[in-house]
C-alpha cells in the first residue's frame, strides 16, 4: 500500500514542503531514499523502539520510503514522526485518509515522547500558504506555530496522541494563541531602566538620539565609567516592534532553535557576543546553516564590548551586512540570505591601560601602544558608526545623589514620536525606515542647510580637522536631533550638537 505524508525542510528563514512516500510490499527490508543525512537514516531505530513501546510495530515486510524532492538534502531528526505516521498508515495500523492534509514533524524518543524541533514558525507559515488543514508538532513548539492564524496546530507529548486523533479517539484540541494579545503585552516595566543610571546626562542624550535615528554608536571611556550599563539599557528606549518586525525576529530565533514555549517575540533582541567569537558564529553559516549573531540581533541591538579585543577579520565581515542590512552565505551546494538590520553599539577603552585622557590616572601605555590598539578598528568600520561618544567616570556627588533619573518609558515616548516622523518621511521608500538608512541622495534632499548652519559645519571641519567621512554622518545625526525637537529645518544648534559626536574623526585624537 502506498501512502503520502508531508513534512517540511527549512532553508535560511524559509521552509519548503517535503513529500514522504511510504510503500509497503512483499519481502523484507527498510529502504530510505531521497538524500537523507545520518540523523534521518538513524530514525528507523528510534521509530521501531517508540512504536514497540506503545503497542505498535514496524511491519516485517519491505518498506520503501522516498523523501521528495530527492535532490534536496534532508537534515536533522525532525522527520521521525512524519516517517512513523507514514509507516503506520501504509501498514493499515492507522485507518484514515486524512494524513495527507496535515504537516507532521517531531523527533521521537524511544518511549514515544516527542522532543522539540527547530524552524517551526517558517514551517507553519508555509503550511498555511499551501493550504494544509493543520500541523502536528511537539508540545514545546506549539505556541510558536499557533501564531499563524487559520492553521490548526496540535501540540503532542506522545506518538499515541496522533494515532488516536486519526483513529477518531482521544480529545486532542488545536492550540489557540491570540497574536495581538501576545504582541501587545505590557512593555512599561523594562528589566534595565535608565532611571537606575546616576549622572551621565550627556550620554543618555546621545543614546536617545541613536535610538531615535537607528544610528550605530561607539562608547569610549575608562573601565567602570558605565559603558556596558548604558548599552544594556538601550533596548528599553527603542520603539516597540511592529507586528511585521516581531514576525521576522521570531522566525530567525525559531530557525536557530532559541524559542522554548514562547509565542511571538515582543521584545527587541539584545545580543552581546564574547570577543573570542569566530567569523561564522558572527555572520552565520556552517555545514548545517544557522543564523549568526548579526541575524539574531535583527530589529534589535548588537553590543560588542571591548571592540579592539575582537579579531580584526571578525570585525571586517560586518562591513557589508551593516551597509546592506542582510547577509548572504554562499557555499558550494547552497546560498542562503539572512536578514540583519540591527543597531551596532560598541564600547572600548581609549588605550590598552584603559585610562588615556584621564588626568587623575597614571599613563601606563606608550603612544605607540595606543596607536597599535586603536588601529585594530579599521577606518571603513568606523565609517559606518554615526556617533562617537566619550564616557567619563561619574563623580561621587552624582553617585550618592538620591534624585530619581528620567525613566526609559519617558525617553521612549520621545524616541517613538521621532521615529513616526521618519516613517512618514520615508513611506515611499521600501528599504528606508529611519534616518540612519538614508543614502547620499536622500541626505541631499532631506538635510538641506541654511547659510549659518553651512558656515558652522565648514568651520568645524576645518578647525577640528574632521575627515571627509564625517560630513554625511553629521548631517544624518543632525536630522535626527531636529526630528526629536519636531523641527522641519536643521538649525545651527542641531549641527553643533551633531559635531560633538565625532570624537574619533579628529586627526591626532591619540596625539
Amino acid at each position: 500500500m502506498l501512502i503520502k505524508v508531508f513534512g517540511s525542510a527549512v532553508f535560511g528563514v524559509e521552509a519548503a514542503t517535503i513529500t514522504v512516500e511510504v510503500n509497503i510490499d512483499k519481502g523484507i527490508g527498510y529502504h530510505l531514499v531521497g538524500l537523507p543525512d545520518n540523523a534521518v537514516k538513524e530514525s528507523s531505530y528510534r521509530i521501531a523502539a517508540a512504536l514497540k513501546n506503545n503497542g505498535y510495530s514496524l511491519p516485517g515486510k519491505k518498506i520503501t520510503i522516498n523523501m521528495a524532492p530527492a535532490d534536496v538534502r534532508k537534515e536533522g531528526s525532525a522527520y521521525d514522526l512524519t516517517l512513523a505516521v507514514g509507516i503506520l498508515a501504509a501498514s493499515g495500523q492507522i485507518k484514515t485518509d486524512e494524513v495527507d492534509k496535515y504537516i507532521i514533524m517531531g523527533e521521537l524518543s524511544l518511549d514515544g515522547s516527542l522532543q522539540p524541533i527547530r524552524g517551526v514558525l517558517p514551517i507553519a507559515i508555509k503550511a498555511k500558504e499551501e493550504g494544509f488543514k493543520g500541523f502536528f508538532l511537539p508540545k514545546q513548539n506549539v505556541k510558536e506555530a499557533a501564531i499563524v492564524a487559520g492553521l490548526d496546530c496540535y501540540g503532542l507529548e506522545n506518538v499515541t496522541e496522533i494515532i488516536d486523533f486519526f483513529e477518531g479517539r482521544g480529545t486532542l484540541q488545536p492550540t489557540i494563541v491570540n497574536t495581538r494579545e501576545e504582541f501587545y503585552k505590557t512593555l512599561d516595566f523594562p528589566e534595565f531602566d535608565f532611571a537606575d543610571v546616576k549622572g551621565q546626562e550627556s550620554i543618555k542624550r546621545c543614546m536617545e538620539i541613536a535610538a531615535a535615528g537607528g544610528h550605530n554608536v561607539i562608547l569610549i571611556g575608562p573601565p567602570g565609567a558605565g559603558k556596558t550599563m548604558l548599552a544594556k539599557r538601550l533596548p528599553s528606549i527603542l520603539p516597540p516592534m511592529t507586528l511585521r518586525e516581531a514576525l521576522e525576529t521570531t522566525k530567525i530565533h525559531s530557525v536557530a532553535g532559541k524559542l522554548k514555549n514562547v509565542g511571538l517575540m515582543n521584545q527587541r533582541p539584545f545580543r552581546s557576543p564574547h570577543h573570542t567569537i569566530s567569523n561564522v558564529a558572527l555572520v552565520g553559516g556552517g555545514s548545517f546553516p544557522q543564523p549568526g549573531e548579526i541575524s539574531m540581533s535583527h530589529n534589535g541591538v548588537l553590543f560588542l564590548d571591548e571592540l579592539p579585543e575582537f579579531k580584526r577579520e571578525v570585525l571586517e565581515v560586518m562591513r557589508q551586512p551593516l551597509e546592506d542590512r542582510e547577509v548572504t552565505i554562499s557555499r558550494a551546494k547552497f546560498t542562503i540570505t539572512y536578514p540583519s538590520s540591527f543597531m551596532l553599539v560598541a564600547s572600548m577603552n581609549p588605550s590598552p591601560g584603559g585610562y588615556f585622557n584621564d588626568p587623575d590616572a597614571p599613563v601606563s601605555s606608550s603612544p605607540h601602544e595606543m596607536q597599535r590598539y586603536m588601529s585594530k578598528i579599521s577606518g571603513p568600520l568606523l565609517d559606518r558608526i554615526d556617533i562617537h561618544i566619550e564616557v567619563t567616570p561619574v563623580p561621587f556627588e552624582k553617585l550618592s545623589d538620591n534624585q530619581k533619573a528620567e525613566s526609559s518609558v519617558d525617553i521612549r515616548a520621545r524616541v517613538t514620536a521621532a521615529r513616526e516622523i521618519q516613517t512618514r518621511r520615508f513611506e515611499e521608500f521600501e528599504n528606508v525606515h529611519y534616518n540612519a538608512q538614508m543614502s547620499s541622495r536622500q541626505i541631499r534632499e532631506y538635510c538641506k542647510l541654511d547659510d549659518a548652519s553651512l558656515q558652522l559645519l565648514k568651520t568645524a571641519m576645518e578647525r577640528l580637522n574632521l575627515s571627509a567621512r564625517a560630513y554625511d554622518r553629521i548631517l544624518k545625526v543632525s536630522r535626527t536631533i531636529a526630528d526629536l525637537a519636531t523641527s522641519d529645518a536643521i538649525t545651527p544648534q542641531h549641527i553643533s550638537e551633531a559635531i560633538q559626536y565625532r570624537s574619533l574623526d579628529r586627526e591626532g585624537w591619540l596625539g
